[in-house]
C-alpha cells in the first residue's frame, strides 16, 4: 500500500469517507482539500453499471463545457486544399496535409491535445492509429471530430472553449477534467451540470439496472470525495 505525505493526511482527513455529498459541498471540499503547488485539475470519476464488452452497452459522446478548462488545448488538423485555408483561419495549431507531417507522427510525435480531419484524409489518418488511438487521438465521426471543411472552424473553436470527449473504458468507468481549481464553485458546478446532462442524454437504450453507480470528484493528487449520484443527475434543476 502507498505511503501518503503529510500533506494529503491534512487533506484526507477533512473528507467523511462513507460521506455522499451533495454537489456543490463536494465542489466546496474539492477545492479546500486542493494542496498542489500548481494549478491543479478537477476530476470526476464514474463507474458505469453498463458492460462495456456489449457493443449496444458502450457511451461514447462529447460535450462543451461552459467555462472551458483552464488550458491551452493544441489543435491538429488532418485536411488538405480548402480545409488547410480553413483550419488556418480558425486558429488550428498543426495541419497535416503533408507526407512530412504524417511521417513525423508516426514516428511518435503527439504534442497536440485534439484531433480533427474532413473525410478526404482519413485514409492516411486512420493510418496511424497505432500512435493516436492508445493516446485518445483518433479522429472519430461518432465523437464530432471527423468533418467536412465548412465545419472546421466550428470544431477547432469548440475543441479551444473546453469541448471534451468522453468513452466508457474497458472497466467500465469514464473519467473527465471539469476545470481547474482555480475556478470558481459556480465555474465547475456549472461545467459538472453541463457534463452531467451529457452523460443522461448518452445513456444506451440496452442499459439495464442503476445507470451511474458510482461518483467521485479529485484535484490532482488530491484525495478522493464521493459524490451522491442521484443529486448530481438533477443538479441542473438545483
Amino acid at each position: 500500500m502507498a505511503k501518503h505525505g503529510k500533506k494529503y493526511l491534512a487533506a484526507n482527513s477533512k473528507v467523511q469517507p462513507d460521506r455522499l455529498y451533495p454537489p456543490r459541498e463536494a465542489i466546496k471540499l474539492v477545492k479546500e482539500t486542493a494542496y498542489t503547488s500548481f494549478d491543479s485539475t478537477v476530476e470526476i470519476h464514474m463507474r458505469m453499471g453498463l458492460d462495456p464488452r456489449q457493443a449496444d452497452q458502450q457511451v461514447r459522446d462529447v460535450v462543451v463545457l461552459p467555462n472551458g478548462l483552464g488550458k491551452t488545448v493544441r489543435v491538429l488538423v488532418f485536411t488538405q486544399g480548402e480545409g488547410s485555408t480553413r483550419a488556418q483561419e480558425a486558429g488550428a495549431d498543426y495541419i497535416a496535409d503533408s507526407d512530412e507531417m504524417i511521417a513525423k507522427i508516426q514516428g511518435g510525435w503527439t504534442d497536440f491535445d485534439v484531433a480533427v480531419a474532413t473525410p478526404d484524409m482519413m485514409g492516411k489518418a486512420g493510418r496511424l492509429g497505432r500512435i493516436l488511438g492508445p493516446r485518445g487521438l483518433m479522429p472519430n465521426p461518432k465523437a464530432g471530430t471527423v468533418v467536412p471543411a465548412e465545419d472546421l472552424p466550428r470544431v477547432i473553436r469548440e475543441a479551444k472553449a473546453g469541448r471534451i470527449e468522453f468513452r466508457l473504458d474497458k472497466t467500465a468507468n469514464l473519467h473527465v477534467p471539469i476545470g481547474k481549481v482555480s475556478f470558481s464553485e459556480e465555474k465547475l458546478f456549472e461545467n459538472l451540470a453541463a457534463f452531467m446532462e451529457a452523460v443522461k442524454k448518452a445513456k444506451p437504450s440496452a442499459a439495464k439496472g442503476t445507470y451511474i453507480r458510482r461518483m467521485t470528484l479529485t484535484s490532482t493528487m488530491g484525495p478522493a470525495i464521493r459524490l451522491d449520484s442521484l443529486l448530481a443527475q438533477t443538479m441542473n434543476k438545483e
